[in-house]
C-alpha cells in the first residue's frame, strides 16, 4: 500500500504564513456565501404576493450566481496551499450571515434581509482583499473584485425591487 501524505502539498511561491490570513478570510467568505445561497433559495421557494413571479425568478438567478462563486472561492484557497470547508457544521461555525428559519417572511422583509446579507458578504470580501494584498497574492486580490461587484449588484437589484412606486 502506498504512503498517504499527511498534508496537502500545493506548490506556491507565496509565503505560507502570509497566506494563512488569506485562507481564513476566504473560508469565512465561503461560509457566508453558502449561508446566503441557502437563504436565497429558501426565500425563492417561499416568496409570495403580488410580485411573486418577478421575485421568484430574481432570487433563483441570484442563488445560482452565489453558488457559482463558492467553487471559485474554495479553489482559490486550495491553489494557495490552504484547506477549505469540509461540512455543514464547518460552515455553521464560520458564517456571520444569520439563518432565517421563520415559518413566514413577507416579500419585503425577504428582499431587505437579502440586500443586507449581500452587503455583509461584500464586507467579508473587503477583508479578503486586504489580506490578499498584504500577502502579495495578486490573483486573489484581483478575483475578489469580481465577487464584490456581483454581490453589490445583487444588493442593488434587491433594493430597487423593494422600492415602493
Amino acid at each position: 500500500m502506498a504512503d498517504t501524505p499527511s498534508k496537502l502539498a500545493t506548490p506556491t511561491d507565496l509565503q505560507t504564513n502570509a497566506l494563512h490570513g488569506v485562507a481564513e478570510a476566504l473560508n469565512a467568505s465561503l461560509a457566508d456565501a453558502y449561508a446566503l445561497y441557502l437563504k436565497t433559495k429558501n426565500f425563492h421557494w417561499h416568496v409570495s404576493g403580488p410580485h411573486f413571479r418577478d421575485y421568484h425568478l430574481m432570487l433563483d438567478d441570484q442563488a445560482t450566481q452565489i453558488l457559482g462563486v463558492t467553487d471559485a472561492i474554495a479553489e482559490r484557497v486550495r491553489k494557495t496551499g490552504g484547506t477549505t470547508l469540509r461540512s455543514i457544521g464547518d460552515i455553521a461555525r464560520r458564517q456571520s450571515i444569520k439563518d432565517n428559519d421563520a415559518e413566514f417572511v413577507s416579500a419585503d422583509a425577504m428582499l431587505a434581509e437579502l440586500r443586507d446579507d449581500n452587503l455583509k458578504l461584500v464586507e467579508g470580501f473587503r477583508v479578503v482583499k486586504e489580506q490578499a494584498e498584504e500577502a502579495k497574492d495578486n490573483a486573489t486580490s484581483g478575483i475578489v473584485d469580481e465577487w464584490t461587484d456581483q454581490a453589490e449588484e445583487r444588493a442593488w437589484f434587491l433594493f430597487e425591487a423593494s422600492r415602493k412606486a
